[in-house]
């Protein structure tokens, strides 16, 4: 019989996030499938825990799939978390989680908790009954296109940018968006620098921001 495979979320930033029960499932499980061993030994060791780790990521092949498969199939139960968040979302292990479920019969348990998308929306002020999450913008290939259905969507729009490309973001959203339009930047999510930006799109360029960090933004409607 199958082990079960449970989908931890950890925290965003503040340590205090983490979940009672995400605590108790990871204190029983088996082994832990991790993102980047050393981000989440860290989390461990913050709580006293000691678990096997085993990393699965974006660069991990069938054989990683087949090693998982094989401990779930041995009885094993295990946690997949992420570095920061809810795995499956815009994250590798939605992948692993396809995989599993889609060939075996393999009871998968969510262990919710922090997201920063989540944690955004809930302070935007913008409509969210209905919302848009669509992950990082592309690099270079179809990066316009990503901006241009920012621009004609019906719905609150969230999604994720690196530091590295925040102020070409905003200049692609002063570009395209309606200078009406509200955008809602959060920088660091409940770390101890955490910032809320909030402007419309017309006004972008004026605003002095920390390029330094994680972000992400919400975009509401007129």
């Amino acid at each position: 019989m199958f082990g079960t495979l449970f989908i931890v979320a950890t925290p965003i930033g503040n340590l205090e996030d983490i979940t009672l029960r995400a605590l108790s499932t990871l204190k029983t499980v088996d082994a832990i499938l991790c993102e980047d061993t050393r981000v989440t030994k860290k989390l461990l060791d913050h709580f006293e825990i000691k678990k096997e780790l085993v990393s699965y990521h974006h660069h991990s092949d069938e054989r990683k799939v087949r090693y998982i498969k094989e401990m779930l199939a041995a009885g094993k139960n295990l946690a997949l978390v992420t570095d920061a968040g809810t795995p499956g979302i815009s994250d590798p292990g939605n992948a692993l989680i396809h995989n599993l479920t889609s060939k075996e019969n393999i009871t998968v348990v969510p262990i919710p908790g922090a997201s920063a998308l989540i944690a955004a929306l809930s302070i935007s002020g913008f409509p969210t009954d209905k919302f848009i999450f669509t992950g990082f913008p592309p690099h270079k290939n179809k990066r316009q296109k990503f901006f241009q259905e920012i621009a004609v969507a019906e719905h609150t729009v969230v999604f994720y940018e690196s530091g590295h490309r925040i102020l070409k973001c905003l200049k692609e959203l002063k570009t395209i968006l309606n200078p009406a339009r509200p955008v809602l930047i959060c920088r660091e999510l409940t770390k101890k620098f955490e910032t809320i930006y909030r402007s419309t799109a017309g006004n972008l360029a004026s605003l002095t921001l920390d390029e330094r960090g994680e972000f992400t933004l919400v975009v509401g409607l007129i």
